[in-house]
């Protein structure tokens, strides 16, 4: 996705910025990207970047009045709205760029970046102080990989660019690899690449005469760990207080914003409070090629009784026929962070681009306000992996339970975010802007002084809606909360909505063996039908099984794959023999195994 790259170093100029120019043009996946550099030679900085055009970081660098101070900056930043009229009152001269004021901020704010809010990282130069600082936001989300020799520091929004100018660490390492095995992403900040790691969430990184001199960090998620906590009427007054306030922020900007709708309770939440005025906010939901999904349903509802025009945005023929392509670009665009399984989500994004080049969704308001995990270890097939891997595989669940034990909204926001969202994250902002209301450090700050009895419902959510606007209150979830049915009690309404839900899983990716092979045997029935798209997009079980099968044969039977070090062939040639027969379900599997082939060629293999 869009961001800074760059070197600290030593080494002669001519040799770094042909290294430079290198990792910003591996980075720039679009004609659209603007992109440029920074360099200054005698302090041994070596900066460029990409944004998208128009985007709130496009036209970097900034400086101040008398160019002793200057900031790039990627990634997008929500103040309060007074923020330019206060420097300004201070004495500052502002530019008409719209982050100009970031800084200003640095010059006035001795805690800088603390107070910094939304998803970001960037480089500020002090020609006064003799230093320059590298930092990241307080969730890692927008991500920066890094590097260190002897003689240089490289640092990239994408590992590939890294790779680019430093080849001998094409290599996967084992322990990423046993931790993607497992839990479906790499933990405590490492990578799938031997040599490269994360800067942790909320660093400031220091830099003098060429090197890095100091390594800290801003915030600590101890510091709203230990709040004290408020009853429930004086917490919901604070959140509610909160997010109708700041929800504002994130309509600001001079791009054009559409509300990618479903039909849960976070988008709702945004919809009850925006207070667009009718027809100037375009919504559009995500939709399959079977039938209309309850997201498509409800969220067609809502954009209606809120006055807004809305359309669906299908994932069909269209993406199956290229299935290849955005599966590949799925893995390359991510580093490895998204398996294929998210290549939907690139071609949607790719669409809904289209639409407006902002998009507002209710992204992580389930993992803040109602404490959802989203990822666990999970074993792998018996026989699949060598033993080598596995003794990793098996150190991943240790590791993700040792994880577990602290604070369960910090193991949300800070590591779950970071590291298992952060794949899709990736790939969708390749194609958008993509902003959430629910990682607002106000609201994740009051959320952490919630008392546990608000956790064990969706009670919160519904009266957020109802506050808001209880018109959207009475239109129901995608699974029956809320609402009502004169037809059919809401209870009953629940159940029914549970019961497809569960089915679909069943029919599709979460289908258990035994089910398989009672399907395989009633197959001419199709009973598939009855099920799959009434809440999902995409159906991977019986697309590897028919319409994707030649790929999935030419990819994992392929001599590349089969002789994988840590591969069991045997196993492997079962499981896709049986998967694509429809005797049993292999599904998430072949997601893995995809993924897994698809680095090696992407980025290990020899060029």
């Amino acid at each position: 996705m869009p961001g800074i790259v760059g070197l600290i170093t030593k080494t002669r100029r001519d040799v770094v910025v042909s290294q430079l120019f290198r990792m910003v043009e591996t980075i720039c996946h679009d004609t659209k990207y603007n992109s440029d550099t920074w360099i200054d030679d005698s302090l041994g900085i070596y900066v460029a970047w990409t944004t998208h055009r128009n985007s709130f970081s496009d036209a970097m660098p900034i400086k101040n009045e008398r160019g002793d101070i200057e900031l790039v900056f990627s990634g997008e930043e929500f103040s309060e709205p007074d923020t330019r009229c206060q420097l300004t009152k201070r004495g500052h001269i502002l530019e008409s760029k719209e982050p100009s004021y970031l800084v200003h901020l640095y010059e006035d704010d001795p805690h800088f970046p603390a107070n910094l809010n939304g998803r970001f990282h960037g480089f500020v130069i002090d020609r006064n102080l003799g230093i320059a600082m590298l930092f990241n936001d307080r969730y890692g989300m927008h991500r920066i990989y890094y590097h260190e020799t002897k003689d240089t520091f490289y640092f990239a929004a994408e590992a590939k660019a890294i790779l680019a100018v430093r080849p001998e660490l094409r290599s996967l390492d084992p322990q990423g690899l046993g931790e993607f095995v497992s839990c479906g992403c790499v933990l405590e900040n490492r990578t799938v690449f031997r040599g490269i790691s994360v800067l942790p969430p909320g660093s400031i990184w220091k830099i003098s005469g060429g090197s890095i001199k100091w390594k800290g960090q801003y915030f600590k998620p101890k510091e709203w760990e230990t709040q004290q906590k408020l009853d429930i009427d004086t917490y919901y007054h604070e959140l509610r207080t909160v997010f109708s306030h700041n929800l504002q922020r994130y309509y600001g900007g001079r791009q054009r914003i559409a509300v990618s709708l479903t039909g849960g309770l976070d988008t709702r939440a945004i919809m009850a409070w925006s207070k667009a005025p009718r027809r100037s906010l375009p919504c559009y939901t995500f939709g399959g090629m079977y039938r209309d999904s309850q997201d498509v349903v409800i969220s067609r509802q809502v954009a209606e009784l809120c006055g807004q025009p809305h359309q669906v945005i299908t994932l069909g023929e269209d993406f199956l026929s290229r299935f290849p392509h955005y599966a590949e670009r799925t893995v390359f665009l991510s580093d490895g962070c998204a398996d294929v399984s998210c290549s939907p989500d690139l071609y949607l994004n790719e669409q809904a681009s289209k639409i407006a080049p902002v998009r507002m969704t209710g992204n992580y308001g389930g993992e803040v306000l109602r404490r959802v995990r989203a990822f666990k270890p999970v074993e792998p097939t018996p026989g699949l992996f060598q033993q080598d891997l596995l003794s990793h595989v098996d150190r991943a669940g240790e590791t993700y339970n040792s994880i577990l034990g602290g604070h369960p909204l910090s193991f949300a926001v800070f590591r779950q975010a970071p590291w298992h969202h952060y794949g899709r994250l990736a790939v969708e902002q390749t194609q958008l802007s993509l902003r959430s209301p629910y990682l607002d450090n106000d609201l994740v700050k009051t959320v952490f002084q919630a008392p546990e009895s608000t956790f064990l419902s969706n009670a919160i959510s519904l009266k957020l809606i109802t506050d808001g606007n209880e018109y959207l209150r009475r239109i129901r979830t995608d699974r029956g909360l809320a609402g009502g049915d004169a037809r059919l009690p809401t209870v009953i309404l629940h159940k029914l909505l549970k019961f497809s839900f569960k089915a679909e899983y069943a029919y599709d990716r979460g289908m258990p063996q035994w089910l398989a092979r009672i399907d395989h045997i009633f197959s001419s029935l199709h009973l598939e039908r009855c099920f799959l798209g009434r809440h999902k997009f995409s159906h991977f079980r019986i697309w590897f099984r028919d319409l994707l099968r030649n790929y999935v044969q030419e990819v994992l039977l392929d001599h590349r794959t089969l002789c994988r070090p840590y591969l069991n062939r045997k196993t492997l040639e079962q499981i896709v023999r049986n998967h694509l027969l429809g005797s049993h379900n292999y599904t998430n599997e072949i997601h893995k195994l995809l993924t897994l082939e698809l680095l090696h060629r992407l980025f290990s293999d020899p060029i």
